[in-house]
This record gives structure tokens, C-alpha cells and sequence, in this order.
């Protein structure tokens, strides 16, 4: 995977697609700021795998665009504090008390 430069335009408009996940998808975790630090291109060129930033450190709605089609073909909930065992905050995350 490559990562993509910031300022790098989208091969295309994915925004509606993202509108229209359904709201349990983001596991409580708040992505409405619409905002990408992260994305990454797939070493054989045909895939893009775009971040969107929710409001806890490392937890991400995953968006994976096929780009010779220039659909969407699916996302993913990413938490990397569950996936890592290091969740300390936010929703679905464990209590250390």
C-alpha cells in the first residue's frame, strides 16, 4: 500500500456513498466532520482505501474505492484501539476502573 498525499484530489466523488451508510455502521463513533488524513493505494493499483476521521483518535470509517470503476465497492468500521487491544476511550470501549 501506498500512502496518498493530502493534497491529492479524489479520484472521485465517494461523498454519497458515505451519506448514505446506515447509521449503526459507525458503531456510535461521529464521522460527520467529513474529514481524510489517511489514504492508501493498493501496490497493484486498483484499489484506494480512504480513511474518514471520527472524533476518537483511531477509529475511522474505511471506504474502499475500486478505481477503474469509480464505484465504491464497500466500508469498514476501522477502531484500531479494539483491533490492537489499546482502546482506552469512546464508544465500545472497555472500562479500565
Amino acid at each position: 500500500m501506498t500512502r496518498v498525499t493530502l493534497d491529492s484530489e479524489p479520484p472521485f466523488d465517494f461523498w454519497p456513498y458515505f451519506d448514505g451508510i446506515a447509521p449503526e455502521d459507525f458503531d456510535e463513533h461521529d464521522c460527520s466532520d467529513e474529514s481524510v488524513d489517511y489514504a492508501y493505494t493498493t501496490s497493484c493499483g486498483k484499489y484506494q482505501h480512504v480513511l474518514v476521521n471520527s472524533e476518537h483518535e483511531n477509529v475511522f470509517m474505511v471506504l474502499v474505492l475500486d478505481l477503474s470503476r469509480k464505484r465504491v465497492v464497500g466500508h469498514r468500521l476501522l477502531n484500531l484501539g479494539d483491533e490492537y487491544g489499546t482502546a482506552k476511550d469512546g464508544p465500545g470501549a472497555e472500562s479500565s476502573k
